[in-house]
């Protein structure tokens, strides 16, 4: 997955974007639930993928 499809999923999870550091995008959610999105131009290795997914509650 490109990271810009698991943005779109966040934010219609309702995550708002926060600030950007670097290659790292971080997303909260308004319950305090923070996660950090890798902004490369590859997909997300399967492994970082489910974890952001299961820190963000998707799964």
């Amino acid at each position: 997955m490109k990271p810009k499809e698991l943005i779109k999923l966040l934010e219609k999870a309702g995550f708002i974007f926060i600030r950007q550091s670097g290659s790292h995008a971080i997303y909260k959610k308004s319950d305090g639930t923070m996660v950090v999105v890798p902004i490369h131009n590859r997909d997300i290795p399967s492994g970082t993928l489910h974890g952001i997914m299961k820190d963000a509650g998707l799964k």
